[in-house]
């Protein structure tokens, strides 16, 4: 009986032994396995970067001494980080990409003078976008854009800004009235009910585009060139009759008739105006 037990003991020793050498012959298998499978995730990117990279290389142009990414109508939902192996670039032209987002690195492309994602499918910016302060024109009309950062502020060389038919903006913030340079601002084609106060301070202000909104009433200080068609303000102002059908079609497409109200309107405030065609768009100039 003693020497069964021995036995017994000796044979469950040694599978016990068996069984922990075995569990780490697999522990061992099972890392060796999952670091190939790593290392072949990472080869397998490095080299689907290297394969985005070459091809945004084939989209970079110089043209007016500028280097210039231009894309168009070609599926780049997301920019790939190898992107920042281009940091000189001065303008990005991404036009019907299905672009979704604004990547946060943008920030750190201190070159670029021209930043244009117009029709993409963008809904928000990035508050890294401030960091541009040499961006001049930021174009990002037909997006899905709801809200501006006020970020966009610490771009102090922004001298255009274009943010039309994105439908869904109702405000910008008061921040904005900080951009000293900024003359050229396009917000049509979204919810405005009222014109932000932020543009009422901008000194260097000359062409507003804000038709297609929901505008009830203009301030006293609005006296640039504006256009405020296709909002529901009331003005009684009769406008002179148009001399042929041509003339009244082209301010029916425009939206001369109602920049014409307006003007006669401020006319009466200002008693300063200046004379318009029916071809060129009216211009109210403060300085004169």
């Amino acid at each position: 009986m003693a020497e069964t037990a021995v036995c017994l003991g000796t044979f469950s020793a040694v599978k016990t032994l068996w069984e922990v050498r075995i569990h780490k012959i697999n522990e061992e298998l099972r890392r060796e396995k999952e670091f190939r499978q790593r290392s072949a995730g990472r080869l397998l990117l490095v080299w689907e970067e290297r394969a985005a990279l070459a091809k945004l290389k084939e989209k970079v142009i110089n043209e007016g001494g500028r280097a210039i990414l231009r894309i168009e109508e070609e599926e780049w939902k997301t920019l790939p980080s190898c992107l920042l192996k281009l940091i000189h670039l001065q303008e990005w032209q991404l036009h019907r990409t299905s672009l979704q987002k604004i990547p946060q690195f943008i920030g750190r492309f201190h070159s670029l003078v021209v930043l244009d994602l117009s029709r993409n499918s963008i809904e928000s910016v990035p508050k890294e976008i401030g960091q541009l302060t040499s961006l001049q024109e930021l174009l990002l009309s037909y997006n899905r854009i709801k809200s501006v950062p006020k970020e966009i502020s610490n771009c102090i060389s922004l001298e255009r800004l274009e943010l039309a038919v994105n439908r869904n903006i109702c405000d910008l913030p008061p921040q904005l009235s900080d951009l000293k340079k900024l003359s050229h601002i396009d917000l049509c084609m979204n919810q405005f009910t009222a014109i932000p106060s932020a543009l009422l301070n901008m000194p260097n202000l000359e062409w507003l585009d804000m038709g297609g909104n929901k505008l009830q009433e203009l301030p006293d200080t609005i006296d640039r060139f504006v256009n405020f068609r296709d909002n529901p303000l009331e003005l009684e102002v009769t406008l002179p009759p148009c001399e042929n059908t041509d003339e009244e079609e082209q301010q029916e497409m425009f939206g001369i008739d109602f920049m014409h109200m307006y003007i006669q309107e401020s006319l009466k405030k200002t008693g300063n105006v200046e004379s318009c065609t029916s071809g060129s768009p009216p211009v109210m100039n403060p300085n004169e």
